[in-house]
């Protein structure tokens, strides 16, 4: 059986301290890259706690990120 990924892509829409708040990525544009991953992937919010302070700066407000699911 072939593992597939899923490939989602998040916004970071805020942070506090060393939590770190993202958004799926949504745009009516179906041209555009955001617009392929509105119509392919669901919509979601997510919240990471990032306890490495070297981790969690690497999260910036308005950013995007790709984020991908394979099974453990």
């Amino acid at each position: 059986m072939t593992v597939q990924r899923v490939r989602a892509k998040f916004c970071c829409g805020s942070k506090e301290g060393t939590t770190v708040f993202m958004h799926a990525v949504y745009s009516d544009d179906i041209q555009s890259e955001n617009g392929r991953f509105t119509k392919a992937t669901p919509w979601a919010d997510l919240k990471m706690n990032v306890d490495n302070p070297d981790a969690a700066i690497q999260f910036e407000v308005g950013k995007e990120y790709y984020v991908d699911f394979t099974p453990a």
